[in-house]
């Protein structure tokens, strides 16, 4: 995933870093963590490093994309993993009667105005590969989707938090466009 990010960095000309080193991540204008894999092992590796408690010190814009979202929440289901506790929710398995990983391409709604939306449709396509949602509450979803019987929160924002479900870096033009937006200079509220 992060070769996919930075290839996608890379198409307007964004310059990045890409590390694990506290101060760096503390001192970046933006944070874009791009978390793949599973919740367990990932939070067990950000345990490790001492970075799950970096991640709750930045101040700056943070874009946790697929696992990196769902880790922003307190519990997932996947391997019973205390996570991060940003956001509150907790990442569920989808209900069975649904093909588990959902992968592929799945519409996703704007609930609430933002600039990451800039310039892309109030509904649009984006490309997801998940076998967990987030559930969360409606003040912190800004972006929900629908996979069976299961809507959820796609798009997720609390204070200089944000998450996607789906893929951006791989979600053709209106994800390229949701990632520039976010990088671009901002003033958050």
């Amino acid at each position: 995933n992060i070769a996919s990010v930075t290839n996608a960095l890379d198409r307007f000309s964004v310059k990045y870093i890409v590390t694990r080193d506290p101060q760096t991540i503390l001192s970046a204008d933006k944070v874009i963590f791009p978390g793949q894999g599973r919740a367990g092992s990932a939070m067990a590796d950000l345990r490790a490093k001492g970075l799950d408690t970096v991640i709750k010190q930045i101040k700056t814009p943070f874009l946790g994309i697929c696992l990196g979202m769902q880790l922003l929440l307190p519990f997932s289901e996947e391997d019973s993993t205390e996570c991060l506790g940003i956001i509150p929710g907790k990442v569920r398995r989808f209900p069975g009667g649904v093909k588990i990983p959902q992968i592929g391409w799945n519409t996703v709604t704007q609930t609430k105005k933002d600039f990451l939306f800039n310039g892309v449709p109030e509904t649009a396509y984006a490309y997801f590969v998940n076998s967990y949602f987030v559930d969360t509450e409606e003040k912190y979803t800004i972006g929900a989707s629908q996979y069976g019987p299961t809507r959820y929160a796609s798009i997720i924002k609390k204070d200089n938090f944000y998450g996607t479900q789906f893929h951006p870096e791989k979600s053709a033009s209106i994800g390229l466009q949701i990632l520039k937006n976010f990088c671009q200079p901002i003033i958050i509220p």
